[in-house]
Order: structure tokens, then sequence, then C-alpha cells
């Protein structure tokens, strides 16, 4: 998970492991979340699915960043 705070806002981008077969790579499904004042805001469904962890986070973040831009 990594975290930064935006426009008052503190956001975060996670990255969910996805492994359906031990003989496949793994990916990571992506996600966001916002709060402020320690109280959730908004999150984000499943995004997408990507081949490494902070591809993922980073993906979670820029939708959490688009959200406070779009409701700000």
């Amino acid at each position: 998970m990594e975290s930064q705070s935006y426009q008052g806002y503190n956001l975060w981008g996670h990255a969910i492991l996805q492994q359906a077969d031990i003989l496949q790579p793994e990916r990571y499904a992506a996600s966001g979340t916002i709060t402020r004042h320690n109280k959730l805001v908004e999150a984000s469904g499943i995004l997408g699915c990507f081949d490494t962890e902070e591809q993922a986070q980073h993906a979670g973040l820029d939708w959490a960043r688009a959200w406070v831009d779009s409701h700000g």
C-alpha cells in the first residue's frame, strides 16, 4: 500500500495479489481509497490488473487524485 497527501485528503493506492493458478505469473489488482480526517470519503472498485505491485499502487493513487480533482 502506498499513500500520499493531496489537497487536504489522504490517498491510498492498493495492490491486491491475484494468482488464480500457481503456474501463472503473479498479477496485482489495483484499487484506491480516499480519506479525510481519518474518515472514508470514497473507495474504488478494482481498477484493473497489473504486472507489478508498484504499477497497481500507482493506478490506485492516480484514480484517487482524479477523484479529488473532479470533486474538489
